[in-house]
C-alpha cells in the first residue's frame, strides 16, 4: 500500500481529448497519449479510492496483448516510450509504465463482447429467456457453463452510464452489415487466441470486451485489451458450475460493497485498506502470469 496511487493525470500542457472513468487521453495531432490512472470504477460509479498499481497493470498488459495479436487485427498501439513528447522529467517518471502513444482514429460506439461461458448479465438473460443477446442457447445450462461456441453479444456505448445491450441485427441496423460482420469476426478471433494463451498459465478467459475504431476504412482495435477491467478471468483450479467463481479482478471490492448494502449510486463508499490490497494483488497476479506467455 506504500505505492503511490495516481487518481488523476498530472498537468501535461497538452489538449485533453477525452477523460474516461479510468483513462485520460491527450491530443498529439494524429496520435493520442493514453494515461491509465489507478481510478476504480465498479457498477459504473467511480470510487474515491484507487487501486495501487492498477493503471500500470492495465497499460502494460494491454501493450503485451496488442503486440501479441497484431497478426489477427491491426491495432492503435504505437509505443510506451514517451521521450519524444518533451515532458518534464518528473512528469515522465510519474507516467512511466502507465501511458502509451496510440494512433488517433474514429471510435465505433459499440462494445464488442465475446462470451465463452455463461456468467454475469448473460446468465441473467438466459434464466429469463434461454437466450443471450437474443441468441438461443441449449436448455439446462448452469451458471458458469462453458458455451458450445463463443458468442458475440454487442452493447451500445454509453460513457456516462450503463451500456445498452443489443442484438447483432440491431447492431447491423445501426452500423451496417459489412462493418458488423468485420467486428464479429475480429472479436471472435481475438477471444479464441487469448483463451488459448491464458489456458497455458491456468487462467480461464470467461468473457471479454473490445473497442474498435476506423482510420479511413481500416479497422483498428483500440482502448485496452484483455485486462482485468475488460475481461472476466477465472483461476482454472477454482472453476465450478452452479455458483459464483471468485474472479481475478476487482471482485473483492464488488463483494464488499454488496455486503454493506450500497445502493450502487454515487457517491461510492470508502474502502477498507485490506479490500484495496486484495484487489491490487489480483491485478498484479494476472499481469505476472500472462506476461509469462506474452513476453516471448
Amino acid at each position: 500500500m506504500s505505492q503511490k496511487v495516481l487518481l488523476t493525470c498530472p498537468p501535461l500542457g497538452l489538449p485533453v481529448w477525452h477523460k474516461g472513468k479510468v483513462r485520460e487521453a491527450f491530443d498529439l495531432g494524429d496520435r493520442l497519449l493514453l494515461v491509465a490512472t489507478d481510478r476504480l470504477s465498479a457498477f459504473d460509479v467511480v470510487f474515491p479510492d484507487g487501486i495501487p498499481g492498477k493503471g500500470r497493470v492495465l497499460n502494460q498488459l494491454s501493450a503485451l496483448w496488442f503486440e501479441a495479436t497484431r497478426h489477427l487485427v491491426v491495432n492503435h498501439f504505437i509505443t510506451l516510450d514517451l521521450s519524444d513528447l518533451g515532458l518534464p522529467p518528473e512528469i515522465e517518471r510519474e507516467l512511466f509504465g502507465r501511458a502509451m502513444i496510440v494512433t488517433k482514429c474514429r471510435r465505433i460506439d459499440v462494445e464488442c463482447i465475446v462470451r465463452g461461458y455463461l456468467a454475469g448479465s448473460g446468465w441473467k438473460e438466459y434464466c429469463q429467456s434461454g437466450t443471450v443477446a437474443g441468441i438461443p442457447l441449449p436448455p439446462g445450462l448452469s451458471l458458469n457453463s462453458q458455451l458450445p461456441e463463443p458468442i458475440f453479444t454487442p452493447a451500445l456505448k454509453n460513457d456516462t452510464g450503463h451500456d445498452v445491450n443489443v442484438t447483432q441485427q440491431e447492431m447491423a441496423d445501426r452500423f451496417g452489415r459489412d462493418l458488423t460482420e468485420r467486428l464479429v469476426s475480429a472479436s471472435l478471433d481475438l477471444y479464441r487466441f487469448a483463451s488459448a494463451k491464458a489456458a497455458q498459465v491456468g487462467i480461464i478467459l470467461a468473457d471479454t470486451k473490445f473497442e474498435f475504431g476506423l482510420l479511413g476504412e481500416e479497422l483498428l482495435l483500440i482502448d485496452e485489451i484483455f485486462t482485468p477491467d475488460s475481461s472476466r478471468y477465472w483461476p482454472l483450479e477454482a472453476y465450478t458450475t452452479g455458483k459464483p467463481i471468485d474472479s481475478l479482478d476487482k471482485q473483492p471490492i464488488r463483494d464488499y460493497v454488496e455486503s454493506i448494502g450500497w445502493d450502487k449510486k454515487p457517491p461510492a463508499p470508502k474502502l477498507p485498506p485490506e479490500i484495496i490490497s486484495a484487489a491490487s494483488h489480483r491485478y498484479e497476479t494476472v499481469l505476472k502470469k500472462l506476461s509469462a506467455v506474452l513476453a516471448v
